[in-house]
């Protein structure tokens, strides 16, 4: 159970860590794409402004009152194609690194130009296309550096992240062991506390019945020594199924390969005429020679609390108990029509001492003890216990480990 919610707090808080690293990761990788691109769109748009035909060129004066251009713009590498209005190559400038051959660029710009963009991307450049006075100029930006430096940027991000990740786990594992260690300990006085009071109460319940008897064979019988005889049985009844409970959670018994079709079945046979009594029928359908790592006893005080539950709180006169093999596991069901049980009220069923019925006294000497006990013995068996309600029929599922 503890390991469970120590597994519920880390993945809460990893959950919560991871999201939020993958939010700011994302949020960080949109802000600064959009401003490389917004930058690259600067770029080609003051490259296309101040682009000039061959023949358009005068003197080195021509751009002498353009304003300087920033050091980011002086080291970007641009491309360029100008085409005529009817679609001929007027220009190629092939920028001064010569990595891409005319050709090249003719083909990539009228693949630009067929897709009828202002703007786009083409492998590692950045395209944009302006109508210029008497022709149309494809401008490229060579975007080599920026996406190398934005994948460095993304890796080094990812590894930081991942590396906060692992020592976020260390410190989630810390806090979630500390945040269950008080629970443990308190769930540990809890059972320490029924096994030590269960324990001393057996001697005085022992004693009381003793002196009863002597009594009734002195005074003879009379209601109030009937009372004391009746309440002291009961008090027996819950000392046993106290210590049961504890011995179940506690104690290490010994486990041995045995029969569980064997068990099942004997069970349902020597539970058939308490069944019967009542008006209903045990129907059984079990698998033979199914195998179990287990103990004998434990597991037909699981098979008794259950058939016993059910005979108890049937509404209808037919039980169903199966077992069956399902690939390596065991699987042992026990079913009732019943009263519809409240979801709420559904996951509370294997507490101790807790009855769906509320009002219901205790005078069937049933405590609200043995789907506890049964639960319990299924854990240390390392098995499942659940219980579903459906269509008017409570179910419950055991899943043990086969051999």
């Amino acid at each position: 159970m503890f390991k469970k919610t120590r597994r519920r707090i880390i993945l809460s808080i990893m959950g919560s860590l991871t999201s939020l690293f993958i939010i700011t990761l994302s949020v960080i990788l949109f802000a600064s794409f959009s401003q490389m691109k917004r930058e690259n769109m600067e770029k080609l748009e003051r490259y296309s402004n101040m682009f000039l035909l061959e023949n358009q060129k005068n003197a080195e004066d021509s751009h002498a009152n353009e304003p300087p251009a920033p050091p980011n713009y002086q080291l970007s590498v641009f491309y360029s194609v100008a085409f005529s209005n009817d679609g001929s190559v007027l220009e190629v400038n092939e920028g001064d690194n010569k990595l891409y051959e005319k050709e090249e660029l003719v083909s990539l710009a009228k693949e630009a130009l067929n897709k009828n963009q202002k703007d786009g991307k083409t492998g590692e450049l950045v395209y944009l296309v302006s109508q210029r006075p008497g022709y149309i100029l494809v401008a490229f930006l060579d975007n080599t550096m920026a996406n190398s430096n934005m994948d460095r940027m993304i890796q080094n991000f990812i590894a930081v992240g991942l590396a906060a990740i692992l020592v976020l786990l260390l410190i989630s594992l810390l806090i979630a062991r500390r945040i269950v260690r008080p629970l443990e300990e308190n769930d540990s006085r809890q059972k320490q506390f029924i096994s030590d009071a269960s324990h001393e109460l057996k001697t005085p319940v022992s004693i009381i019945s003793a002196n009863t008897e002597m009594l009734v064979r002195e005074i003879g019988e009379n209601e109030w020594l009937s009372n004391i005889q009746y309440e002291n049985e009961r008090m027996g009844i819950l000392l046993k199924q106290l210590l049961d409970l504890s011995r179940a959670e506690n104690a290490s018994v010994p486990m041995e390969k045995i029969d569980l079709s064997n068990i099942v079945a004997g069970d349902a046979l020597a539970l058939d005429s308490l069944a019967f009594d009542q008006g209903k029928n045990i129907n059984s359908n079990i698998e033979d020679n199914i195998q179990i790592e287990g103990n004998r006893t434990q597991m037909e005080q699981v098979v008794t609390v259950l058939l016993d539950n059910a005979i108890r709180h049937s509404s209808g006169k037919e039980i169903e108990i199966t077992l069956k093999k399902h690939g390596r596991s065991a699987v042992l069901t026990v079913s009732n029509e019943g009263k519809e049980i409240p979801p709420e009220k559904l996951g509370h069923l294997f507490d101790r001492f807790y009855r769906v019925d509320e009002v219901r006294n205790s005078e069937d000497n049933h405590y609200g003890l043995g789907l506890s006990i049964a639960k319990a013995v299924v854990l240390n068996h390392k098995g499942n216990i659940s219980v579903s309600c459906k269509d008017g029929k409570v179910t419950f599922t055991v899943t043990l480990p086969s051999v």
